[in-house]
C-alpha cells in the first residue's frame, strides 16, 4: 500500500497513513481519463446557441424582381442564404450535448486520476480542517504552509460551508465534499488537499 504523510494546518507532519491500493495505487489509464473529461465538459455545455433560417429572418416578403427579362439571376426572396442578411444554412440550433458512460468507466477514471496524483506526490492529507467562520486568509495560509498555493482542490468528508466560502474567492482553488469528487476537477488542479476523514470516505466508496 502506498503511504502518505499527514499534515496539520501549519504544514507540519503529524503522522502517516496507508492509502488503499484499490484507489490510490492503480495503473493510470489515460484513454479512460480522456473519455470521462470529454463527457464532463460536454455535459456542462448549455447548448443555447441558435441561428435563424430563411423563414425566421426579417424581410423578404416579395420577389425582388420579375422572373424573366432582367438579365439577372432568378430570386424569390432577398432573405435567401446567398444574400447578405439572409438565413443561415446548417447553422447551430439549441440542443442537448450531454451523454452518459458506464459507471464502471467513470469509477476507473477516478481511480486513475487519484493514483496519478498519489504517484506524483500531489496528494496532501490534513489531520483535520475546522474553520469557525469563513476566512479566505486561513485557506491562503494553509496552502502556503503546504506549498500548494499554485492551485489546489480541497476535499472534506462532508459539506463544509465555511471551507467552501473561504476557498471560492481564491483563483485556482476549489472546495468539494468527498461525494462530489470528479475526474475533471482532479486533473484541473495541481494538488489534492484532502482531510483524513475524506480519504476514508473515498476509499469506502471506491475501493
Amino acid at each position: 500500500m502506498p503511504k502518505a504523510a499527514v499534515y496539520n494546518t501549519a504544514g507540519e507532519q503529524v503522522g502517516e497513513i496507508e492509502l488503499s491500493d484499490a484507489v490510490f495505487g492503480q495503473p493510470v489509464n489515460e484513454a479512460v481519463l480522456h473519455e470521462v473529461v470529454v463527457m464532463q465538459l460536454a455535459n456542462r455545455r448549455r447548448g443555447t446557441h441558435d441561428t435563424k433560417v430563411r423563414s425566421e429572418v426579417r424581410g423578404g416578403g416579395r420577389k425582388p424582381w420579375r422572373q424573366k427579362g432582367t438579365g439577372r439571376a432568378r430570386h424569390g426572396t432577398i432573405r435567401s442564404p446567398i444574400w447578405r442578411g439572409g438565413g443561415i444554412v446548417f447553422g447551430p440550433h439549441p440542443r442537448d450535448y450531454s451523454y452518459r458512460i458506464p459507471k464502471k468507466v467513470k469509477r476507473l477514471a477516478l481511480k486513475s486520476a487519484l493514483s496519478a496524483k498519489a504517484g506524483a506526490g500531489q496528494v496532501l492529507i490534513l489531520d483535520k480542517l475546522d474553520l469557525s467562520a469563513p476566512k479566505t486568509r486561513e485557506i491562503i495560509r494553509l496552502l502556503d504552509n503546504l506549498k500548494a498555493n499554485e492551485g489546489a482542490l480541497v476535499i472534506t468528508a462532508e459539506k463544509d460551508a465555511n471551507v467552501e466560502k473561504s476557498a471560492r474567492n481564491i483563483p485556482g482553488v476549489k472546495s468539494l465534499e468527498a461525494r462530489q469528487l470528479n475526474v475533471y476537477d482532479l486533473l484541473d488542479h495541481a494538488h489534492l488537499v484532502i482531510t483524513r476523514d475524506a480519504v476514508a470516505r473515498v476509499e469506502e466508496v471506491f475501493a
